[in-house]
């Protein structure tokens, strides 16, 4: 089994355009340890089957980042069994993290080396840095990544209201694309955390003010910090230690019954 780790943007700057229009970020990334699951075996003829409890708003069609990464590899024939347990569109990497799994498990069933990063980035943008699968520091178009190493792991809760976000709509309505990056230095404390920002979290809020709702759930829940990852619908808040995390997902769930919340480490 290959796990499609969460990718978690703890903040996110939007820094400029490239002359062909991809927008240029500087992002602290780190993976949750709960996502989605991949089962791969070999098999006579290739397919693609869905479960999980967001398995129906998926297409398991040639479209589908699992079937274009397999396609991609180059690899013989597998069945590979997707068991979606992260919301889609829903702005912590859910498909590229499908899609990265599945280089790794392929790279390990056939003993493959991996592919180069302008292939793997042709999946997507995130594609390449769910393949580093490690808290990093992702700059450019994602394509400059920098591990970073932590003195600890974060404590955090994960809430999704069930809202589905187009990161196109929210990228086009963002006012300002050329921001001040992260500190070269970065404080990785949640206090330095506070420091910095997600500048795609106030165009989000004004298209989907759930997220909002959520953001303010974190904090009344005990959150040292509380932020939009990627593009949204998904909030994280982090917290001192797994007891105080676990506590704000059960008072956060039971006041909110039909909201994703998940308490998870992020390293």
């Amino acid at each position: 089994m290959e796990l499609a780790r969460a990718k978690i943007n703890l903040a996110l700057h939007v820094t400029g355009v490239t002359e062909n229009g991809y927008h240029v970020l500087d992002s602290l990334v780190a993976f949750a340890d709960i996502g989605d699951e991949l089962f791969i075996e070999r098999a006579d003829t290739p397919s693609l089957t869905l479960e999980g409890p967001f398995a129906a708003t998926l297409d398991a069609g040639p479209e589908n980042l699992v079937l274009r990464a397999a396609e991609m590899m180059s690899a013989p024939y597998v069945t590979i069994r997707l068991v979606k347990n992260l919301p889609v569109a829903s702005g912590i990497g859910g498909g590229s993290a499908d899609a990265a799994a599945t280089i790794r498990g392929l790279c390990k069933l056939f003993d493959l080396s991996q592919p180069s990063g302008d292939a793997v980035a042709r999946l997507g943008a995130d594609v390449p840095v769910c393949l580093f699968n490690q808290a990093c520091r992702m700059a450019g178009i994602g394509d400059v990544i920098t591990p970073l190493a932590l003195a600890q792991p974060w404590h955090a809760v994960l809430v999704n209201p069930g809202v589905a976000v187009s990161t196109e709509e929210v990228f086009a309505a963002l006012d300002e694309k050329s921001n001040f990056p992260m500190p070269a230095e970065m404080d990785l404390s949640i206090d330095g955390l506070g420091n910095m920002r997600n500048d795609l979290e106030a165009p989000a809020l004004r298209i989907f003010p759930d997220i909002e709702r959520v953001l303010n759930a974190l904090t009344s829940a005990g959150a040292g910090l509380s932020r939009m990852s990627g593009s949204g619908a998904t909030c994280f808040g982090l917290f001192s230690n797994g007891e105080q995390a676990a506590h704000a997902a059960t008072e956060i769930s039971a006041k909110n019954p039909n909201w994703w919340v998940q308490p998870t480490i992020l390293s």
